[in-house]
């Protein structure tokens, strides 16, 4: 891998977090405290989990057509909302009859703000799903490691929730917005419509659960970023008595860093104003301080729900989220250049983090596939007995003796103080050139 000037080599604490601040001897994720400079942790939340689970909520009973089948995956059509191309949109449940805790995944898949990504014409990075939500979509979205039925996943148990994506909006947008064709076709009528599509499936869910121990909102990638900014307001409007986040690299970076021109870009594209205006006085932050810098986002809810504990997950050397967030906005860069930008809002971000109990981050440097992006994921890039049987595979700190999956079993357990865990640059990590290529040119989708 090409050195990165912005991701600093040496392993002193500052720069590690607090995983060798705090127990260096073990990393285990259940040893020490938080690690000197970190704040003291508000009294830990304390969820009640004796209410019974409703019993018409599902059925086991293949035979009992009355009600939806226990741990199978159901579609919803909430009324009025739409994906980009105007289709119906729709999302997907699965219930547990052994608890009332539930998990709420937002899918990945890319963002738009042209013509050319949001058709998929140019054949560069764009949106998924851009002609809609197909029945089958859980076919293969069922395999992400924190929507399984096994011990891979700490959540098994609990119920599950997938919010599907085709608005290309990062699950945030409201705005209609119209392309021009630049080879003077049609012009393109896309909706960013992300966040009123939330709010709908928030709506759906409050009914179906009015209690909920504990909630887990969750997503890598577009999906990540979409989980930290809805986060306020899946929040508001569910019955939750304990709350964590596990935003797998989608990070809101601060916007006086190289992620500024994106910002603007988006602002804009998806009219996220109207969004950010749907926090006032719900967030302790002033909105327009909000708007000049996303990055306020992540203290915000850690002052506005101290009781919960809010994390970020992804490699220092992510080479997707990174293209996104830089490719376009600073024309000829190459991949050290890219990942020397990444290095330098991530950096920031990390310290914002260090300055809040219930805020924590885990950081591996590294992995081939996937363009080193989304911890959270399946290691995609192997056979499908690797993805089956070792799902968290590439997800390790291995100095710390752990996992993606054993972070988010500590983020969960509220009886234990978080931990930040920030892997040292690895001299062996490095794409190989087919890897590298795939990277910076990915094949247009087939939707």
């Amino acid at each position: 891998m090409l050195a990165a000037a912005g991701c600093p080599d040496d392993d002193s604490p500052a720069n590690i977090g607090d995983a060798s601040a705090g127990d260096a001897s073990s990393g285990k994720p259940d040893a020490g405290g938080p690690g000197p400079g970190k704040p003291k942790a508000a009294e830990p939340c304390v969820p009640d989990q004796s209410a019974p689970v409703p019993k018409d909520r599902c059925t086991s009973d293949a035979n009992d057509k009355s009600l939806p089948q226990c741990e199978s995956w159901i579609k919803v059509e909430p009324p009025g909302a739409e994906c980009s191309d105007g289709s119906q949109y729709k999302f997907f449940v699965n219930y547990s009859s052994k608890s009332n805790n539930l998990v709420l995944m937002l899918e990945p898949g890319g963002a738009c703000w042209d013509y050319g990504s949001c058709t998929g014409s140019n054949g560069a990075r764009g949106a998924a799903n851009r002609k809609g939500i197909p029945d089958d979509h859980m076919a293969t979205a069922q395999f992400i490691n924190l929507l399984r039925r096994s011990e891979a996943n700490p959540a098994q148990d609990w119920n599950l929730v997938y919010v599907a994506y085709c608005t290309g909006d990062v699950h945030g947008g409201q705005k209609v917005a119209t392309y021009e064709n630049p080879a003077g076709g049609p012009p393109l009528t896309y909706r960013h419509v992300g966040h009123k599509n939330l709010l709908k499936v928030v709506d759906w869910l409050k009914v179906k659960f009015p209690t909920i121990p504990k909630l887990l909102v969750t997503g890598c990638s577009a999906g990540g970023i979409g989980a930290l900014t809805n986060y306020l307001f899946i929040r508001e409007g569910l019955s939750a008595q304990c709350g964590y986040l596990l935003d797998d690299s989608g990070p809101a970076f601060h916007s006086d860093g190289p992620s500024k021109l994106l910002h603007t870009k988006i602002r804009g594209a998806w009219n996220l104003d109207a969004t950010l205006d749907e926090m006032q006085g719900k967030l302790p932050v002033e909105i327009p301080k909000l708007k000049a810098d996303f990055g306020l986002i992540n203290t915000a809810l850690a002052d506005k729900y101290p009781h919960d504990r809010l994390s970020l997950s992804a490699y220092r050397m992510d080479f997707n989220y990174a293209l996104y967030s830089y490719e376009t906005f600073y024309p000829g860069s190459d991949e050290a250049k890219i990942h020397e930008l990444w290095g330098q809002d991530l950096d920031k971000l990390l310290a914002t983090f260090d300055k809040r109990a219930n805020l924590a981050y885990y950081v591996p440097y590294f992995r081939h596939d996937n363009c080193s992006h989304c911890v959270s994921i399946p290691p995609v890039g192997h056979d499908t007995s690797v993805i089956f049987n070792e799902p968290w595979l590439g997800s390790e700190i291995a100095n710390d003796m752990l996992n993606l999956r054993d972070f988010t079993q500590l983020l969960l357990d509220d009886t234990r103080p978080l931990k930040n865990y920030r892997e040292a640059k690895r001299a062996d990590a490095e794409f190989t050139a087919d890897e590298r290529a795939e990277c910076l040119m990915p094949k247009p989708s087939a939707d």
